[in-house]
């Protein structure tokens, strides 16, 4: 009992007004931390040329992955010991430290470091951020307000590309190169987020007596480091090259040490294994982890087809994709105010993987080279609202399916789980699709030689002697390859009827991915009906009844 109490008291500490205060610190920590998983995307390649590193930029994207998925269930594990206020006001302070100095580096070696302490900071920003909302509201209003963190989750992974890709545009801000900016915006950010916590979040001190588990902190980066090295740079590797099958041997050792590590640790273990006992904490786990794939794949794939097929730039692409974030703050929002009324959740995980794999199937059959940007804009919106009515009730079931003592676990794992899911998504769609592009471009190239129209056009002086066709040329040349798709940047400045069997190679490539996503969504939308249908129940709320009844 005597873990339970200093939660209870803290809720009773806060007046409304102060809740929101620190709810607005919060959220700001939240923001930043998803922000950053994406705004780099579009603004990567001016960076490298800016720092002649063009062959290193992926490690940006991997070492910030790498560090902020190792250190999620770290941060929670650790805030049920020491409490969430200190660790919170250190990854705050982290986060800002790896911003700093990614803003400041001068080669690419130097910002992949950076970008690997700005991770280890922004690991404990998303987890603990609910953590802290579970500690400090009850139940039946935790759901509306985590609903208003998912929606700031969606939109803040929307806007990144379309920030990074406004501030890489520009060649000076205020006496520094427009990029370093994508990294200095979250200083002022961070700072008013450290302030608020700081001097409003005052939980009661907490340490309770408990081994840290440094063997299962070890493991579990054996396991995921390898894992997550290989989804990001499998692709330039090659999935069955040496490096590939080192990391997938690796993943392996250290998922099953993790395990043995675990399950002798007992109670003090990092995610204590007693935890996927609960049937509504493993199915959650499980379905964070697909929903994680699916929701990253269509946010990947998305952009990639506004750019690839219909030629927007990752600007505007990204500002297409807002739509997405009407559909997630709707679907967060009205999951979160349904279960605060009525406590029921397991609605809302079957409808939501329902409305995802609909989404997957429709953008799957419906996007060609023709269809008009108002379809893929709807879609988004489904895709959103899917993800709205999946993400915050899983999170909230995982709470509180855990003993009060646990919720730093509880909250941490939900996050880590989904964490794990994008990573796996996002690698393996992607890569799917230059593989598939590569053979339909190919298949769509050889037919269009075969057409009087096409060869005509092609052989036009006129057409081969324009300076925007030259790197069209070079392609039909090398031939349709994963090495010569690479870079795609001249595809919408060359002649369009030459230019269709390629645009519609991606197209095609890019439904097959869809429904393949359509599948894995349709299997989650299985899974979840085996969700106890149940109301949530709020465990400070049982212990303090049990305790008063005797």
């Amino acid at each position: 009992m005597s873990n339970a109490t200093p939660v209870r008291a803290a809720g009773e500490v806060l007046t409304h007004r102060q809740t929101l205060t620190v709810m607005v610190g919060l959220m700001l920590g939240m923001f930043l931390s998803s922000l950053d998983q994406t705004i780099v995307s579009t603004s990567i390649y001016t960076i490298a040329n800016d720092l002649d590193g063009l062959s290193l930029q992926a490690w940006a994207t991997t070492a910030y992955l790498i560090t902020s998925t190792v250190t999620t269930p770290l941060y929670g594990k650790l805030s049920d010991i020491f409490g969430r206020r200190p660790l919170y006001l250190a990854a705050i302070l982290i986060f800002l430290a790896g911003s700093l100095y990614a803003g400041s580096v001068h080669s690419m070696t130097e910002l992949a470091i950076a970008r690997g302490i700005q991770g280890m900071g922004a690991g404990g920003l998303l987890a603990l951020a609910l953590t802290i909302i579970g500690d400090i509201v009850a139940l039946k209003d935790r759901a509306k307000y985590q609903g208003y963190f998912m929606s700031v989750f969606g939109v803040s992974s929307v806007l990144g590309p379309v920030v990074g890709g406004a501030f890489a545009g520009s060649a000076n801000i205020l006496g520094f190169d427009g990029w370093r900016w994508v990294f200095f915006i979250n200083l002022p950010i961070g700072l008013a987020a450290l302030a608020v916590v700081f001097f409003y979040l005052h939980l009661p001190a907490k340490h309770v007596k408990q081994k840290i588990d440094y063997w299962g902190a070890g493991a579990i980066t054996l396991a995921i480091v390898p894992l997550l090295l290989v989804a990001e740079q499998g692709r330039s590797w090659g999935w069955t090259s040496g490096n590939s099958w080192i990391c997938y041997g690796l993943g392996v050792i250290g998922i099953i040490a993790f395990l043995l590590v675990e399950r002798r640790a007992g109670d003090y273990a990092l995610i204590p294994l007693r935890l996927f006992r609960n049937i509504t904490f493993g199915l959650s786990s499980l379905l964070n982890f697909i929903i994680g794939i699916g929701m990253f794949g269509a946010i990947a794939m998305l952009p990639m087809y506004l750019q690839l097929v219909k030629g927007l730039t990752p600007t505007e692409a990204g500002l297409m994709m807002i739509t997405f974030t009407v559909g997630i703050l709707f679907g967060s929002i009205t999951a979160g105010r349904t279960i605060s009324a009525s406590g029921v959740f397991r609605i809302f995980p079957i409808l939501g993987t329902g409305i995802l794999t609909a989404a997957a199937i429709v953008m799957g059959l419906s996007l060609g080279v023709d269809t008009g940007l108002w379809v893929p804009g709807l879609i988004a919106v489904f895709f959103g609202m899917g993800l709205g009515f999946c993400m915050q009730p899983l999170t909230l079931a995982m709470q509180v399916s855990v003993p009060p003592k646990d919720m730093g676990v509880g909250t941490s794992t939900a996050a880590f789980f989904r964490s794990m899911g994008g990573a796996v998504g996002t690698a393996v769609f992607i890569s799917m699709l230059f593989s598939l592009a590569a053979d339909k471009i190919a298949s769509g190239m050889k037919d269009a030689m075969g057409s009087a129209d096409y060869l005509k056009v092609l052989k036009d002086p006129a057409v081969a002697a324009d300076p925007a066709n030259a790197k069209l040329y070079d392609f039909f040349k090398n031939g349709a390859t994963n090495d010569s798709l690479n870079d795609t940047s001249w595809l919408h400045h060359a002649n369009p009827a030459l230019t269709r069997p390629i645009t519609e190679g991606f197209a095609q490539s890019i439904d097959t991915v869809m429904l393949t996503a359509a599948a894995l969504t349709g299997l989650a939308f299985l899974i979840s009906f085996a969700l106890p249908n149940k109301k949530l129940m709020d465990p400070k709320a049982a212990a303090k009844e049990s305790v008063s009844a005797h």
